[in-house]
């Protein structure tokens, strides 16, 4: 199936590692322009360089920016339209909040977490649509979490933000329809990352257990066995941005290989 994103133009937030370079790197297999997003110079320049070496595509760019500044959103949004001509895939990815539960955080921990999280996605979007609204369409990501759908122990501050992000979305949908700009949610569940192995780490200090009978513990509540690879993840990405989606928008979509029960 020819996905028809040759030549188009792709901004993906928090790409110089994890999902967001995932992502990255299945855009580039398919000849698109895809501009990273990193505020660590070094990291993400190896990572546009890796892109590039292993996909042979040249065109893959990186814009360095605070994710939570709306002054470099902006500036990634402007430098991205004049180099590339348009954007016509907007993907938002946020490293997670701090793990813990209620009483340890204060105002400071959760106004940095709706920046992170929450306002990131509101500002890349304000500046991308009336890019796509003035070319005739374009598809828009937002990646959170399978805890959308389940709410995960120990993160509060990213089970209420990511929340947020899937209401916004599925307002959105409804606003953005008659401009044709399609607007959709991934939720990763266990993904093989830096995260995930974080993660495993911190239930295994709370528990008294090793690492490895942690991730033991979230296999066995996983129906196919084992961690999703970004790979996988990457590929649902570029396929609701791609021309073969056309009539999916407002939705939550989990790659998560069966482990959250609910509807």
């Amino acid at each position: 199936m020819d996905l028809g994103l040759k030549g188009k133009g792709v901004i993906i937030l928090a790409s110089s590692a994890g999902l967001g370079k995932a992502g990255a790197l299945e855009f580039a297999k398919e000849d698109a322009k895809v501009m990273l997003f990193s505020s660590n110079r070094n990291k993400i320049s190896k990572t546009a360089e890796e892109l590039k070496e292993i996909t042979g595509n040249k065109d893959i760019y990186y814009t360095v920016g605070d994710i939570t500044k709306d002054k470099d959103i902006q500036y990634l949004v402007d430098h991205t339209a004049s180099k590339f001509g348009s954007i016509d895939i907007l993907v938002n990815n946020t490293g997670g909040p701090p793990a813990g539960e209620f009483d340890v955080f204060n105002d400071e921990d959760w106004q940095k977490a709706y920046e992170l999280v929450l306002l990131s996605a509101i500002r890349a979007i304000r500046a991308v649509v009336p890019h796509m609204k003035k070319q005739g369409g374009g598809h828009i990501v937002n990646s959170t979490s399978s805890s959308v759908k389940r709410v995960i122990d120990n993160l509060i501050l990213s089970n209420t933000f990511r929340m947020g992000v899937v209401g916004l979305t599925k307002t959105l949908s409804q606003e953005l329809a008659s401009n044709n700009i399609l607007i959709n949610v991934i939720g990763p569940g266990r993904i093989s990352t830096d995260r995930t192995k974080h993660l495993d780490q911190i239930k295994a200090q709370k528990q008294g257990i090793t690492t490895e009978e942690a991730e033991e513990n979230s296999l066995a509540m996983i129906p196919l066995g084992r961690y999703g690879s970004p790979e996988e993840y990457g590929k649902l990405m570029v396929f609701l941005c791609s021309e073969a989606n056309t009539y999916i928008t407002g939705q939550t979509i989990l790659v998560d290989g069966g482990l959250v029960k609910a509807f």
